[in-house]
């Protein structure tokens, strides 16, 4: 099973961390203020976690339990996360095209259709 954890880092000192194992919907495993929101910013450095800064996301995640999924309402929110931790940490989806890539194919199909 994949696991990834990712770490949302906001001023004035608050942190929530996420674990996404690819499967299910990310959920809180730890979020806190000061001195728990440094060990949890400390914890994820020592582990080369990316941190992402968003300070709205952060306070809709800081209300949400412990261990409970995160709502279908941050579906999104929580993916532009999760895809810039995988970007920094070259992670990419086993059927992820780039952009690039993308456009090479739909040129190549384009001059299929034309011969």
């Amino acid at each position: 099973m994949k696991k990834s954890d990712r770490k949302s880092l906001n001023p004035p000192n608050v942190a929530v961390a996420l674990q996404y194992d690819g499967e299910n919907a990310p959920k809180i495993t730890a979020k806190g203020k000061g001195d728990i929101a440094n060990r949890i910013i400390e914890l994820a450095n020592q582990h080369d976690i990316p941190l992402h800064t968003d300070t709205d996301l952060v306070k809709v995640l800081s209300s949400i339990p412990l261990d409970d999924e995160i709502p279908r309402e941050l579906y999104v929110a929580i993916a532009e996360v999760i895809a810039f931790a995988y970007l920094l940490g070259g992670k990419m989806p086993e059927d992820w095209v780039s952009h690039e890539d993308s456009d090479k194919i739909e040129s190549t199909e384009m001059m299929n259709r034309t011969r």
